[in-house]
């Protein structure tokens, strides 16, 4: 895992008096937590295009690892953020058609290199098995082509400010820049405050963008000027991945479908494990890490390092995770974390996320990966398994909740929705805490006044798609909290862009998988675990994998009103069915009572309402209005108020 940088200006260091060498320097330095271990630059003399890296040595630790990497023949230049697993299964086609180079080392780069020259740019992304982001400079056809892997596992950002182009692992390096100009694009500050993340293209700051999962952008340069026009071309869709699978259903029983998908899942947890350093997981305890850490362990000569944070509670994750670690045999190390340790975390956030980022769970992230990052330099996640899977809650609810308010008039979804309004959060929690224990466990809600309240504004919706987006929003409507600004098109506003799927689940989760998992989960590991210099994994990613998945029908995804389960059954093969069989839970932090508690004086100096008016960017009655509500319990808005607090802490830090 490293850090790529990149840029070319004319005009670069003129004014500012520095070097190119300087520059780059800078550039580098800031993502020094992406790759400690050693910094490489290289600069084209004919056009003035500058590369850097940062690297975090994990396969070959030696010098014939070093970026940026010149090819064998000489055409190309490479700087490469990620892990290609079946690299070696590259080099063996390469020879095998006698277009393998002479080898220096077993480094990825340096087989990624050999591909580009043997077969292009495109068929070497789509024959690549792995999380990347990468800059490659054709010298002989002056091109420079950015690409980024399938799902988005490693970030890469671009753009253009004044005739200058830059490019990056992260926004901290094209900040150092000294052509960088740091303007807030307000429309995106709508999408933060909708989906807790700025989604991809979309940037924090203007004519700065994110390259798309699967995309890869061909800049060619004429008269030594990179051509601006140039836009992005998707090399891999997943929607074709949906609609293909759909089209090819896999016809087999159950046992078949297991084992398949074992077979599948194993060999991709097999290939992530390859690294010349210590390698572990993190383990939550739940199905998803469970399943990985038992399919290492099942093919480990040794126990695998498992990592695990806990709270002191009724309900405690952790628990269960130390019980299935000495179930499979791991060496099992657990952290038990107070609340001060988490809030510790919140001055350091807007630093890690270089661009505002308010996925609350953000916290216990930082805090497993950096517990993990002093043991191991690999860590593999179970991340990904609900959105592949089918494992969460709406999932199961949605077309039945949907499907009922349908029979229901209009006046009387009104009346319904004024009810559960009736009460306070808090009150509805008090109420079903005393019913809680009379209740079978998968309706055991967790913030059942907070979904009450959700529910009541669910049932004046107009159809599923809308009852899918208000699921996915916090702020419902951003435009008019963040002023001027207009809320720019995603995938879940542009309706020719949806996978065509044959049910409303399906389609739930062929969205979840381009929207959640790319721009928020994905985004929240790499940035968490890169700051303690950790580089994390993810089997479920593989696209090998994916595609089997989608050819599976609904009915052994779904079973008994539960999901996962397929994933379940190849769980059973390797635990006691009754490790698993519990509620979900995950690592919840008390986000609302420290807003009103511990970090009320951080929340009223970032909500304060003349430093709202003055800096400009909300409308401060509607934040004051909300904060008022929270203080007073009427109401809980800790995660709307947590979108705003994030900017805020983000801006003050600019």
């Amino acid at each position: 895992m490293c850090g790529i940088v990149g840029f070319w200006g004319r005009q670069t260091g003129k004014a500012s008096g520095k070097s190119i060498q300087d520059i780059l320097s800078s550039m580098t330095a800031a993502l020094i937590h992406r790759g400690p271990d050693s910094e490489g630059f290289w600069l084209d003399e004919m056009t003035g295009l500058a590369l850097g890296h940062r690297r975090l040595s994990i396969l070959d630790l030696s010098p014939a690892g070093h970026q940026p990497m010149i090819s064998a023949c000489g055409q190309y230049v490479l700087i490469l953020n990620g892990e290609i697993y079946n690299h070696p299964d590259l080099r063996c086609e390469l020879t095998f058609s006698g277009k393998a180079p002479a080898w220096k080392g077993h480094a990825d780069t340096e087989t990624l290199l050999a591909c580009f020259s043997a077969w292009g740019v495109e068929r070497t992304l789509q024959a690549s098995v792995g999380m990347f982001a990468l800059a490659l400079w054709d010298r002989q056809n002056r091109i420079l082509t950015l690409a980024r892997d399938r799902f988005g596992e490693k970030p890469l950002y671009y753009g253009w400010q004044d005739g200058t182009l830059f490019f990056g692992s992260e926004l901290k390096a094209i900040k150092a820049h000294p052509a960088f100009q740091a303007k807030i694009e307000r429309d995106a500050l709508t999408l933060l405050m909708r989906y807790n993340c700025i989604p991809a293209p979309y940037s924090i700051y203007q004519n700065i963008h994110k390259l798309m999962p699967g995309h890869y952008l061909s800049i060619p340069f004429s008269d030594g000027h990179p051509v601006q026009s140039s836009v992005p071309r998707a090399w891999w869709r997943y929607n074709d991945v949906v609609s293909g699978g759909l089209a090819n259903p896999l016809v087999c029983s159950d046992d078949e479908a297991i084992s398949a998908l074992e077979d599948k899942l194993s060999a991709s947890v097999r290939a992530q494990m390859l690294a010349d350093v210590p390698v572990g997981a993190l383990l939550s305890g739940g199905i998803d890490s469970s399943t990985i850490v038992a399919l290492m362990q099942a093919q480990s000569s040794r126990p695998v390092r498992t990592f695990t944070i806990g709270i002191h509670s009724a309900d405690n994750e952790a628990d269960y995770a130390k019980a299935i670690a000495t179930h499979l045999g791991t060496e099992h190390t657990e952290l038990y974390v107070r609340s001060e340790d988490a809030l510790a975390v919140i001055p350091k956030l807007p630093e890690l996320y270089c661009e505002p980022f308010s996925d609350s769970s953000q916290i216990p992230t930082f805090l497993v990966c950096q517990m993990a990052g002093r043991q191991v330099k690999v860590a593999l996640s179970g991340d990904a398994g609900d959105e592949v899977f089918c494992g969460y809650n709406r999932y199961l609810s949605a077309r039945r909740v949907w499907k009922t308010m349908n029979y229901m008039p209009a006046w009387l979804r009104r009346m319904a929705a004024a009810a559960l309004c009736a009460c306070a959060p808090d009150t509805w929690d008090k109420w079903f805490s005393f019913v809680r224990p009379l209740l079978p466990k998968d309706m055991r809600l967790a913030a059942p006044g907070y979904k009450a309240h959700k529910l009541a504004d669910v049932l004046t919706l107009k159809d599923d798609r809308a009852f899918y987006r208000y699921l996915t929003s916090h702020w419902q409507n951003p435009q008019d909290l963040v002023v001027d600004a207009e809320e720019p098109q995603t995938l879940l506003t542009d309706p020719a862009a949806w996978p065509k799927t044959d049910r409303f689940e399906h389609w739930m989760m062929a969205m979840d998988a381009q929207t959640y998992l790319t721009d928020d989960i994905l985004v929240k590991v790499d940035r968490a675990a890169m700051a303690n210099s950790l580089e994390t994994r993810v089997p479920i990613l593989d696209h090998r994998l994916i595609e089997l998945v989608w050819r599976i029908p609904l009915r052994q995804k779904i079973r008994d009103g539960r999901g996962k389960w397929l994933l379940r059954q190849i769980l059973y093969r390797h635990l006691p069915k009754d490790l698993m069989e519990r509620p979900k839970m995950g690592f919840g932090i008390p986000l609302d009572f420290w807003l009103r508690g511990p970090l009320r004086d951080w929340c009223e100096n970032l909500l304060n309402e003349n430093r709202l008016r003055q800096e400009g960017y909300f409308q401060p009655a509607l934040i004051r209005g909300m904060w008022a509500e929270h203080l007073s319990g009427e109401k809980n808005w800790c995660y709307h108020l947590w979108d705003v607090l994030m900017f805020q802490a983000w801006l003050q830090n600019e």
